[in-house]
């Protein structure tokens, strides 16, 4: 599996807060709150992203509260993976659970700039930076998370899981 797209970079300690607004929170609808997405450290955001780009940032990206609205967001805007020098854990998780690709790479977000053309593999972990013809590693998915990213979130996975099951147990009978 592979993304590539233009980076929008951001700094250390964005939290859920600033990825979707807590005004925002009465709608769980992931079009709505896409519209909404980084409109308070970036009010171009919405109007500039395009599907398959990708976001870069700094240090403890998702901290603040535990809510899934955040990467849900980020997936409904276009964002094809995320790119941090380090995620706050629960919104790690909870972006694997929507099936939004997240990479940890110090160098990557060091390296990298605004409106940079990059390429990820998340068979290798590797990150290209076609503009600047760099490359970083960062960390692969293991199988099991490319298959819940592939199957679009964690409860799709599950449910194709379930029905594979059910198949085979009526081509038993």
């Amino acid at each position: 599996m592979k993304a590539k797209g233009k980076v929008f970079k951001y700094g250390d300690n964005i939290d859920t807060d600033v990825i979707i607004p807590a005004r925002y929170l009465n709608s769980s609808d992931p079009a709505e709150l896409s519209l909404h997405c980084m409109e308070d450290v970036d009010q171009e955001f919405i109007n500039k992203v395009k599907k398959g780009d990708i976001m870069v940032a700094g240090k403890n990206f998702g901290c603040g509260s535990s809510r899934e609205h955040a990467p849900i967001a980020i997936k409904a805007a276009g964002i094809s993976c995320v790119i941090a020098k380090t995620f706050a854990r629960i919104f790690y998780r909870n972006a694997i659970n929507i099936g939004l690709p997240i990479i940890e790479c110090e160098a990557a977000g060091n390296g990298i700039e605004q409106g940079d053309e990059v390429e990820v593999d998340f068979d290798s972990g590797v990150i290209y930076n076609r503009t600047k013809g760099t490359e970083f590693k960062g960390q692969a998915f293991p199988e099991f998370m490319q298959r819940i990213i592939k199957a679009e979130g964690l409860v799709n996975y599950i449910n194709e899981g379930i029905l594979a099951s059910h198949k085979v147990q009526e081509t038993k009978k």
